[in-house]
Order: structure tokens, then C-alpha cells, then sequence
């Protein structure tokens, strides 16, 4: 069934707000779809598929665009179209366009030059080779450039994995156990999961499994007091807290009022009453304060590039420049010395990003050890092992889309020295 022509002239229409790069391309498109209410659920899919399908390849297809006659913006727009429903579902084409677009995808991809295959912007990929090399970068490039599979954390306070997998698999909804967290399903297909009576009483929660990993290496135990500093809309608080078994004290800091109101409606599902969700205004708040040396465990997932999350977030690759993440540097040491004076002696401080860079991981990292000697790095290796986390790693963790099917993430574990 071909699409109506009118789907063109709005998916160019929002391609070219998301394009300057001045915001989140998903409350772009949200915002959008709000403004056009006429558009259907299966029109709204579709643009949204060209949209993510334009920035995974943006750097191919505006090569691809230099070919063909017509304003280059529509002929992004095609191509981001024809990737996601193909040529012949589009209404609206010109003799010319039918023919230029159907050629230039038969284009053998393989064929084009490493740079230009990676999809990603120039500074990026040089990092990214002169560290792993060519061929590495390339395998990374391409699972980054694929969408993430939905993953889901099972509430360990209301259900188990197994009777979750029954009842999915009842719905009927293809799934399986992920390799690596215990708590972890990964969904074949992505269904509308909030009808599912699992999701509306808290027995499951969206969590890629990386981030359920972070939440694990975090070691959180029943009684303790623990602090998500970067706590975000939550879904790492939520796995703490079920990890503690609703036991003990968790506090959910975020300078986002915004982000900790999102957190409230999966609280109440959650069933969790040890959460105390707390607006700080930075990383020297007086609330901070008066917690110094009680806490026993520490979250920091420090603001970051992101560029960990490019299979769900595609356009951040564009919007970063070696410029902000000096500036994103300078915030996470701040952020992790601040929140290094929460840890008690004995008591663990975890740092964790979903960046791939090693200026925002290991070398935070090595510049706190070295500036605070009362605290030690803890090979990951061993954290792993306590927590029975099947995965090899060194010093510290260390995932990847080409290597561990989850988002890009990095975590040390530190302890103060008794």
C-alpha cells in the first residue's frame, strides 16, 4: 500500500528543525506530532523511521544526496524514507526520482570509503582508530547504526524472570533470558507494553541491560544507605531499590526537577518505599552536605556524550563536538568529587558513563585517584566475580553494541580506604 505523498512534506518538514541540532531529536519529533495532531499512528511511525534512519546515515546519504536533480533537502528526505519502508510504498515520486532512488540503493555499501561507511562524524571516527584500530571501529560503527532491541528489568520485589517469560510468552510475546544480568528479558518485537498488566503493576521496568549491570556492580544490600546522585527519571534508583529489597535508605538526587518528576509514576509501580527523591541544585548542594561520610554506596552515572546510546539516539553523534566534551570533562570531575565526599570508610563510590570515550571514563578516573589517595580502584574483575556477573573484564567495565549486545557503557568501582 504506497504511502500519501503529504507523508514527504512532513517528514522534510521536521528533518530540517532536527538538523540544526539545537535539541534531542525525539522531543522534536514528540513536540511535532503534537503540533499535527491529523497524523495516524502508522503515518507518525513511518516519519519517525525515516528520521532515525536519515541520522544513523547521515553521512551516507547527503554523499548519495550530491547525485540527482531537486532541492538536496527532499532528496535526504527520500532517502531516509526509502530505508525505512522502501521505494515502491512511496507516493508522490517523480518518474526521476523513482529511477534516481532505486539506483542509488543498490549502491554497495561495503565498497565506499572506511570514513564515510562509520556514519559517524570525522573527529569521532579518528579517535575512535587511532585507539582501536580501522577494522574495530568499523564493526562498532555498524552495531551502533542498528536500532537497540527493547530490554526489560524484572522487579525482583514482585515477580520472577521465570514467571515474567510465562506470562510474556502467554500475550503472545516472543522473548529470551539476556546473557549477562540475571534480571534481564530481551524482547524479540517490540509490542505496546503499557496495556500489559506486568507493566502496570511493576513487575517490569525498560532498562537496557547495560544499565541493569551498572545497577548490579553497585552491590546495593539490604539496609544500607545509598545514594543515586544522577538519578535521572530513575531506572537505575528503581533497580537499587529492589536490589535493597525495599530495605534501608536510597536517595534519588538530580538538579532536574523535570527528570524526577518522571521517576514519581514508576515509583508507585514499583512498590519501592525506600526512595527519597531529592532536588540538588549542583554537586555542592548543602543536602549533600549533611550526608558526608554516611553513605555506604554511590552512584555517580555522570552527564556525558552519550555516545554509548547512538543505537537509540542516532543524532547525538552529530551534535557533539571535541568542544563540549571538554566542557562535559570538567563537569564529571566536579560531579565526582563532590560526590566521593558521600562515601564512608569501608563504603564503595561507583563513576559509570555511557560514552565510549576514554577521556570521559578511565582518565576521570586515574586524575580522582590521584588526587584523593583515600580512595583505591577496585578491579572490575572482582566486583564481577562477588556479584556473579558472567563477563570477562580488567580494571573496569567496559560494554559495547558489537561485543556485548547492550547500550556503550564504562564503570570504575572505588573505595575509601578504612
Amino acid at each position: 500500500m504506497r504511502l500519501p505523498p503529504a507523508i514527504i512534506t512532513y517528514t522534510e518538514e521536521v528533518l530540517r528543525e532536527i538538523l540544526r541540532f539545537t535539541g534531542p531529536a525525539d522531543g522534536t519529533l514528540s513536540r511535532y506530532f503534537r503540533e499535527h495532531p491529523k497524523l495516524g499512528s502508522r503515518e507518525r511511525g513511518v516519519i519517525a523511521e525515516g528520521v532515525y534512519g536519515l541520522l544513523r546515515n547521515k553521512a551516507v546519504y547527503t554523499s548519495f544526496a550530491e547525485s540527482g536533480n531537486g532541492p538536496t533537502m527532499r532528496r535526504i528526505t527520500l532517502l531516509g524514507l526509502a530505508d525505512a519502508v522502501g521505494v515502491d510504498a512511496l507516493g508522490g515520486l517523480s518518474e526521476e526520482e523513482t529511477e534516481w532512488l532505486s539506483r542509488v540503493m543498490l549502491i554497495d555499501r561495503s565498497m565506499l570509503p572506511a570514513a564515510l561507511r562509520s556514519n559517524l562524524p570525522p573527529w569521532l571516527f579518528e579517535r575512535l582508530v587511532a585507539r582501536d584500530g580501522e577494522a574495530e571501529t568499523l564493526q562498532l560503527a555498524e552495531a551502533l547504526n542498528q536500532p537497540a532491541p527493547l530490554d526489560l528489568r524484572v522487579n525482583a520485589i514482585k515477580a520472577t524472570r521465570e514467571d515474567v517469560m510465562a506470562a510474556l510468552a502467554t500475550a503472545p510475546i516472543l522473548c529470551e533470558a539476556t546473557p549477562y544480568s540475571l534480571l534481564g528479558i530481551r524482547i524479540v518485537k517490540k509490542p505496546a507494553l503499557q496495556n500489559l498488566p506486568l507493566f502496570k503493576n511493576g513487575s517490569i521496568e525498560v532498562q537496557d541491560e547495560g544499565s541493569q549491570l551498572l545497577a548490579q556492580i553497585v552491590g546495593a544490600k539490604r539496609g544500607e544507605m545509598v545514594v543515586d546522585f544522577c538519578a535521572g527519571a530513575g531506572g537505575k534508583t528503581l533497580a537499587l531499590g529492589a536490589a535493597m529489597r525495599n530495605t534501608g535508605r536510597l536517595y534519588a538526587f538530580d538538579v532536574s526537577e523535570k527528570r524526577l518528576a518522571k521517576l514519581k509514576p514508576r515509583l508507585a509501580r514499583s512498590g519501592l518505599s525506600n526512595v527519597h527523591p531529592v532536588q540538588i541544585a549542583h554537586e555542592n548542594d548543602t543536602k549533600i552536605k549533611r550526608l558526608a561520610g554516611k553513605i555506604d554506596r554511590v552512584l555517580v552515572d555522570a552527564p556525558c556524550s552519550g555516545l554509548g546510546t547512538l543505537r537509540r539516539n542516532p543524532d547525538v553523534k552529530w551534535r557533539q563536538t571535541p568542544q563540549s566534551l571538554l566542557e562535559l570533562n570538567v563537569k564529571q570531575s566536579a560531579i565526582l568529587a563532590g560526590a566521593a565526599r558521600l562515601v564512608k570508610p569501608g563504603g564503595r563510590l561507583v563513576y559509570a558513563t555511557c560514552s565510549l570515550l576514554d577521556e570521559e571514563n578511565e582518565a576521570i578516573v586515574a586524575q580522582f585517584v590521584a588526587a584523593h589517595e583515600e580512595f583505591m580502584l577496585v578491579p572490575m574483575k572482582d566486583v564481577l566475580a562477588e556479584q556473579k556477573i558472567a563477563l570477562e573484564m580488567g580494571d573496569y567495565l567496559k560494554l559495547s553494541p558489537h561485543k556485548h549486545q547492550t547500550d556503550g557503557f564504562f564503570a570504575a568501582v572505588l573505595e575509601r580506604k578504612k
